[in-house]
């Protein structure tokens, strides 16, 4: 068997399967399509077949352009991100600078004095 048939084969039934789904699902869906869909079921089998192969062929089509768009969304989100975060201030090895982790250990220390004075009072407010 030539793997380029094998290969045909495989993608043939993967958009009659999608095509058989959305028909499916057209049917059940939508109630003015629901007797025409199903008066199709009693045709020759062949013919749905490739109807449902064009069918899964859109379907597929659609959906690769749905994530193409929503891939070239987020790259170009990223693009404007990686600006944005390359014009602040970095080392070379892509850490925050000296001042923003002074800044940090500094709200952290002060995080921890604010926690203790908290404890101190609702201490002292349980033994009143």
């Amino acid at each position: 068997m030539n793997p380029d048939n094998l290969t045909q084969i495989i993608q043939k039934g993967f958009r009659v399967t999608l095509g058989a789904t959305s028909f499916l699902i057209e049917t059940v869906q939508d109630s003015t399509k629901r007797d025409e869909n199903l008066n199709k079921l009693s045709t020759d089998f062949n013919q749905l077949t490739e109807e449902w192969a064009d069918r899964g062929e859109m379907t597929e089509q659609e959906a690769r352009n749905f994530v193409d768009t929503i891939l070239n969304q987020q790259n170009s989100q990223l693009n404007t991100d990686s600006t944005t975060v390359s014009s602040s201030p970095t080392s070379a090895s892509g850490f925050a600078s000296s001042d923003v982790q002074e800044d940090l250990l500094e709200l952290t220390q002060e995080i921890a004095n604010l926690r203790a004075d908290l404890q101190k009072l609702q201490e002292s407010n349980s033994q009143n």
